[in-house]
């Protein structure tokens, strides 16, 4: 079972209403940073199921999409 954990965090911060500096400012959890690191680590390894790869492909979709928000927010703060 894939779990979408990335996706709760992103959505609780966004519906927070952040500020463009909080956008700078977001990392993710401990615990999504320690699951993102397992499952490249088992990729290198040729260990990494179907669902795992799935749950690899939205971690690097929602990585990609905080890159662009924090750019965003930097010209916002940056004027």
């Amino acid at each position: 079972m894939v779990t979408y954990r990335v996706f709760d965090e992103v959505i609780d911060f966004i519906t927070s209403i952040p500020r463009p500096e909080d956008i700078l400012a977001y990392k993710p959890s401990l615990a999504g940073q320690q699951r993102l690191e397992l499952l490249v680590e088992k990729k290198r390894s040729g260990l990494l199921s179907d669902d795992e790869m799935h749950e690899l492909e939205q971690y690097l979709m929602v990585e990609h999409l905080m890159r662009v928000a924090k750019k965003k927010a930097k010209s916002q703060v940056n004027g």
